[in-house]
């Protein structure tokens, strides 16, 4: 364990086999155990709780304070905040990690093997099941519940109370019960630095159906194609249905 020169309450518990980084902050009462690497200038609130084992019946609940090292790890990455109350698991076969700048909000829970991207925001009370991987840029609405497994695209906005039990494509905003696409993220998409024709064409094409879970996507989606890349890349999909009238 390192304890460099940074704000960490001496009321905090860091166990064994966690690596801070510079400029770390950790408030009273966080319990983090290893094995964790905190990188540069992340946030933890009070009260939050980081790497304890998987919630999986077949594997050993260790107790890292003793310094059994058991599972794969949590790494927060560099400017990441991580607010009261939280709950991170260790991977059981990853790092469950959030990305850097993305924010896991008040009593917010991500199971073992979570993959959370950057600059991304997991609201208040969002549970996220094990093994799900959220992209980059995407904001999931207070007390959303994400199934296990799950894949939500870069950009995508889930609303408050959504049940997730399908997977989210790129820059889509998704709710209801049962949840739908319901639009395309066009703010998510000028913050992101892309043009109104290119949000005018994604909507056309998940107005048409087209889910961009295989084949060639139209010339127009180009400035997507690191999105969309990513979105494939996660295996056979089951995209979230489109509801009977998308806006934009």
């Amino acid at each position: 364990m390192t304890r460099p020169d940074s704000p960490i309450s001496q009321a905090a518990f860091i166990g064994e086999g966690v690596e801070i980084g510079e400029g770390v902050s950790i408030g009273p009462g966080a319990v983090i155990l290893g094995r964790t690497v905190i990188e540069d200038g992340a946030w933890i609130g009070a009260g939050a709780l980081i790497g304890a084992p998987p919630e999986m019946s077949n594997l050993p609940q260790n107790t890292a304070w003793t310094g059994d090292l058991t599972h794969s790890g949590v790494r927060i990455c560099a400017g990441a905040v991580i607010r009261e109350g939280a709950v991170i698991h260790q991977g059981s076969y990853r790092e469950t990690t959030v990305g850097p700048r993305s924010w896991v909000l008040n009593r917010a829970y991500l199971a073992h093997d979570v993959l959370l991207g950057a600059d991304s925001t997991v609201s208040a009370g969002v549970s996220v099941g094990g093994h799900c991987a959220i992209g980059d840029r995407v904001n999931i609405g207070m007390n959303a519940v994400v199934h296990q497994r799950r894949v939500i695209a870069h950009g995508a906005m889930v609303g408050m109370g959504t049940p997730v039990t399908r997977d989210v494509p790129p820059f889509t905003k998704v709710y209801g019960t049962p949840p739908r696409i319901a639009g395309v993220n066009g703010v998510g998409l000028e913050r992101a630095g892309f043009s109104s024709e290119l949000t005018a064409t994604l909507l056309q094409t998940y107005r048409g159906g087209d889910l961009l879970t295989e084949g060639t996507p139209v010339p127009e989606l180009e400035p997507l194609v690191e999105a969309i890349t990513w979105w494939r890349s996660h295996g056979a999909l089951v995209p979230t249905g489109v509801a009977d009238r998308i806006s934009s």
